[in-house]
C-alpha cells in the first residue's frame, strides 16, 4: 500500500527523550539555562520556523533564527510573507534572533523589535563572510574595526532588558595577520566587558569563508583566555563525534551546529547520547527519515501555506537525501519535481521500504 504523504497523515511518534546526565557543565546564556550544550546555529536561508521547531522536537536545546539585517528588522511589516520571520510560539523557547548590520544606531530599534516579538536572546553577527555582507560593511567586516564592533555590542546591551541575554558570533579574524588577531581579542574582551552572556567563535577567518579546516586549537586558546566566560565553538561540526570532540579538545562550553544540522535533526540527540552514554550513533533508517521529512512538510505547509511549501521542502529534501542509501538517485529525482503530486509520488516510492541509512561523507555535508 502506498504511503500517505499528505500533511493530514498522522506522523509516527517521535522517540522518547531521556534527560542527559550532563557530563559537561550546565550551559547558561545569561538567565537562559539550556538542557545540554548542543545547539542549532543561525543558518541563512535554512533556520526558519519549521527547521527550528523540528530541531527542538528532535533534541536541540536551543535554536537561532536566520540572520536578520537590521534594516529589514526595522522596516518589514511582519505580515503576510514576512510574518514568519517574527513568529515565536510557546513551543519555540528558548530561541535566539541574530542581527547583522552596518551602523551601530540601527541595531537599537531592530533589537527592540525582536525582543518585542518574543525572542529570548539577541545575537550580534560579526561572522558572516559572504560577499554581500562584507560589501555592505556588515557581519565579518566589523572584525576589522573594533571600535565600531564594541559600540554595536554596547548599544544592543544597553537597549534590551537586562533579563534578555546578548551574545556575539565571531570568526577568528579577517585573516591570519597579527593585526587581525589583535583586533579579534580586542573585540572579544570588549564584548564581555559590555556584558554579553556568551561569544560563539568559528575557527575559520572571514577570508577563508568555508574553505580549509576550522582551527580548533584557536578555540582552545580563546577559552583559556576568557576563563569562566562562556564560549561556544563553531566550524566543521558535521556529526556527533565532531561535536563531542570539539568540547573535549578545546574546553568550549557548548557547540553551535550549523550545516551539519540541515536535513539532519537527529544530530542533537546523537550528541547527547554519545556524550552521556558513549553510544556511537547509527544513521537514521529510511523509515526514520520518512517520519522526519513528513513532519517537516507539515511544519513547512503550516508556515508557508499551500502555494509555497514545495520549493522550501525541496531545498531541505536535497539535504535529507544525503542520508538515504541511494542518495545520488534520490537527489537527482528531487531536482525534477515540479508539483505537489510529483513530490508525493517521489516520496511514496523512495521512502516506502525500510532500510539502513548512511552517514554522508564530510565533503558531501560541507558543500
Amino acid at each position: 500500500m502506498p504511503l500517505d504523504s499528505s500533511p493530514a497523515a498522522s506522523s509516527p511518534p517521535l522517540p522518547v527523550r531521556e534527560p542527559p546526565t550532563r557530563p559537561f557543565a550546565p550551559l547558561h546564556l545569561g538567565r537562559v539555562e539550556l538542557a545540554h550544550p548542543f545547539v542549532q546555529a543561525a543558518l541563512s536561508g535554512y533556520s526558519d520556523v519549521p527547521m527550528r521547531r523540528l530541531a527542538r522536537e528532535y533534541g536541540a536545546s536551543y535554536t537561532v533564527a536566520e540572520v536578520m539585517i537590521d534594516r529589514f528588522a526595522n522596516e518589514a511589516k511582519g505580515k503576510g510573507r514576512t510574518a514568519h520571520y517574527f513568529e515565536v510560539a510557546d513551543i519555540d523557547h528558548p530561541v535566539g534572533a541574530q542581527l547583522m548590520g552596518s551602523e551601530p544606531a540601527s541595531f537599537v530599534p531592530a533589537a527592540e523589535r525582536l525582543v518585542d516579538a518574543g525572542f529570548d536572546v539577541i545575537d550580534v553577527n560579526f561572522g558572516c563572510p559572504v560577499k554581500t555582507a562584507m560589501g555592505g560593511c556588515r557581519g565579518g567586516y566589523h572584525l576589522g574595526q573594533p571600535d565600531v564592533a564594541i559600540s554595536i555590542i554596547q548599544r544592543v546591551r544597553d537597549t534590551v532588558p537586562a533579563e534578555i541575554p546578548v551574545t556575539v558570533k565571531m570568526r577568528r579574524g579577517i585573516d591570519d595577520s597579527a593585526e587581525s588577531r589583535d583586533r579579534f581579542f580586542e573585540i572579544l574582551d570588549g564584548a564581555f566587558a559590555a556584558g554579553v552572556a556568551a561569544v560563539t567563535v568559528h575557527g575559520r577567518t572571514v577570508e577563508q569563508k568555508y574553505v580549509g579546516p576550522s582551527r580548533w586549537e584557536f578555540l582552545a586558546e580563546v577559552k583559556r583566555h576568557v576563563g569562566k566566560q562562556t564560549i561556544l565553538g563553531s566550524g566543521d561540526l558535521f556529526n556527533a563525534k565532531a561535536c563531542v570532540d570539539m568540547m573535549e579538545q578545546t574546553g568550549v562550553d557548548g557547540v553551535t551546529i550549523a550545516r551539519g544540522a540541515i536535513g539532519n535533526p537527529w544530530i542533537f540527540e546523537q550528541c547527547v547520547r554519545l556524550a552521556t552514554r558513549g553510544e556511537e550513533p547509527l544513521p537514521p533508517t529510511v523509515f526514520e527519515q520518512r517520519a522526519a521529512i513528513r513532519r517537516h512538510r507539515e511544519l513547512v505547509e503550516e508556515i508557508y501555506g499551500p502555494d509555497r511549501w514545495l520549493g522550501v521542502l525541496k531545498k531541505f529534501g536535497y539535504k535529507y537525501a544525503r542520508l538515504h542509501p541511494r542518495f545520488e538517485s534520490v537527489r537527482a529525482k528531487i531536482g525534477k519535481i515540479r508539483s505537489a503530486n510529483e513530490w508525493d509520488t517521489f516520496f511514496q516510492t523512495e521512502y516506502a521500504i525500510d532500510e539502513a541509512g548512511r552517514f554522508p561523507d564530510v565533503d558531501d555535508v560541507s558543500t
